[in-house]
């Protein structure tokens, strides 16, 4: 990479914001472990991760007399796609969340974890500051890893509509992945969840013994095929459709989808399968 000018205290710390969050950043043994093998030093190896990882960065601005290199050679060993291979989702919510500060210094992380030269932003971008928004109210809501990794930044920078069909889609997704079945929309959530003639369905999400279990198992699968059928199927038969849909009922889908994927961690294959 060609020369780069040198990074702003405030880069540094935003940088460490992501890389070292509470929730889902890198641990502390992480954070040490990355800073010696990189020959990077710790001033501050007690304070807290962020403080500790900007101390760092700055230190080693210092030393090499504000080149970054360094400093991106600690982001792409902290985003290799390997360390990601049990959590696809983090390595997402991370790339997005470093991009919106890499931006300003017209570098970004690319889907090999490798930093390279973007687009440069001078200001906030009102679209980007919307989605960060959402993707951080998800999160705060414990939105389920599969509609993280479906609803990144960029995703939801688009048309309301655009998330909706992505995160409605992501549960089709899941359906085919979990019984091999090949199908889509309505057909596939009936060959998959509907009780059917046999009363058996591919997936069960209880035990089927009484009354009750079976119309919450058709209630799940009414559900899915309902989904389908509002966020869709119309975005997906008629990409010129700009349907309005506020940001509280983006979040609202978004909710239901991830109680659906819930249901999904728990389900049993039957005997059909």
């Amino acid at each position: 990479m060609a020369t780069l000018s040198p990074w702003s205290l405030a880069t540094y710390e935003s940088i460490a914001e992501v890389l070292a969050d509470t929730d889902t950043g890198l641990t502390g043994k992480e954070i040490g472990d990355l800073l010696t093998s990189l020959h990077i030093n710790d001033p501050q190896p007690t304070a807290s991760k962020r403080d500790r990882l900007t101390a760092a960065f700055v230190d080693r601005h210092n030393k090499d007399k504000g080149d970054p290199k360094r400093i991106i050679t600690f982001i792409a060993r902290a985003m290799a796609p390997i360390k990601y291979r049990e959590r696809p989702e983090l390595f997402t919510l991370r790339q997005d969340r470093l991009n919106e500060r890499l931006a300003f210094v017209g570098l970004r992380v690319l889907d090999d974890g490798q930093v390279a030269r973007g687009a440069q932003s001078r200001t906030l971008d009102e679209a980007t500051r919307i989605a960060t928004s959402i993707r951080d109210e998800l999160r705060r809501r414990k939105a389920h890893p599969e509609v993280l990794r479906y609803c990144s930044v960029e995703v939801l920078k688009k048309a309301n509509f655009h998330p909706c069909l992505e995160a409605t889609k992501s549960v089709l997704d899941r359906l085919r992945h979990l019984t091999g079945q090949t199908g889509d929309g309505s057909s596939l959530v009936d060959e998959v969840l509907a009780l059917g003639k046999t009363g058996i369905p591919r997936l069960a999400i209880n035990s089927l013994t009484t009354q009750t279990e079976k119309d919450e198992q058709s209630g799940l699968a009414n559900l899915v095929k309902g989904m389908v059928g509002l966020y869709r199927n119309p975005t997906a038969h008629d990409p010129r459709l700009k349907r309005s849909i506020t940001d509280d009922e983006l979040l609202e889908v978004l909710n239901l989808v991830s109680m659906v994927h819930r249901r999904l961690d728990e389900v049993r294959r039957t005997e059909r399968t």
